[in-house]
């Protein structure tokens, strides 16, 4: 491990990755309202699960994508057993600052965004990956901007919607109008975030690349030698 630059890539960019993902499933119970529209705050650090991924696919492919998005289902499914598990513990009694009600009132809901966020992880990872490599084998090294913002675009419609149903609508927490209004508010933020952070795409990838040159370039003169 640790032997080259891009296993360093790779391990800085799967942990922000899996932070993120994670995190996100954490704070996504509390809801906020933007002018007359209501979304998750869950959303927050979803930006960086794009820009993560699109770097990912660039230089470790497909199937780097898909090993490390198993791995971050697996994860959420574990701080998913251990939410479960710390709802269902009893607190002390006139000892713990935080009893069982309060407890459940703000981890009990995101056990239900974890379910649903699981679910809608996987399905929209697979897609943006096919869609990722759909345009890359036509473009190549070319219009890096198109295969990222592309596939997100496609994706993330799948899952603003699969998550909001399974996490508030089908619970009753939101009515289908409600629903309906916060997975295309979501989804409207999500594509806006996505196409302003294709600058930082750009900038990944060019620090990425130099870092990775400069890489091969010591081998070479350590070859030479």
């Amino acid at each position: 491990m640790f032997k080259t630059r891009k296993e360093i890539v790779f391990v800085v960019l799967s942990g922000i990755f899996i932070t993120n993902a994670v995190v996100a499933e954490l704070i996504g119970g509390k809801l906020i309202q933007i002018g007359p529209f209501v979304m998750s705050i869950g959303i927050l650090p979803w930006p960086v699960v794009f820009l993560t991924t699109d770097l990912i696919n660039e230089y470790f492919g497909e199937k780097g994508v898909k090993k490390l998005s198993f791995i971050t289902a697996c994860l959420i499914a574990y701080a998913f057993l251990l939410l479960f598990m710390a709802i269902v513990i009893p607190a002390a009694k006139g000892i713990s600052p935080v009893n069982d009600e309060q407890f459940q009132a703000v981890f009990g809901q995101s056990m239900w965004i974890i379910f649903g966020s699981l679910i809608a992880f996987m399905i929209s990872q697979l897609i943006d990956v096919w869609i990722f490599w759909f345009f890359k084998r036509r473009t190549g090294e070319k219009k890096i901007w198109l295969r990222a913002t592309g596939s997100t675009v496609i994706s993330q419609l799948f899952d603003s919607f699969i998550v909001l149903g399974i996490a508030f609508w089908l619970p009753g927490k939101i009515d289908f109008k409600t629903y309906i209004t916060s997975g295309l508010t979501g989804y409207v933020v999500k594509l806006t975030l996505a196409i302003v952070l294709t600058p930082l795409i750009y900038a990944g990838h060019h620090l990425i690349k130099n870092y990775l040159e400069d890489d091969n370039l010591e081998k070479n003169e350590t070859d030479q030698k």
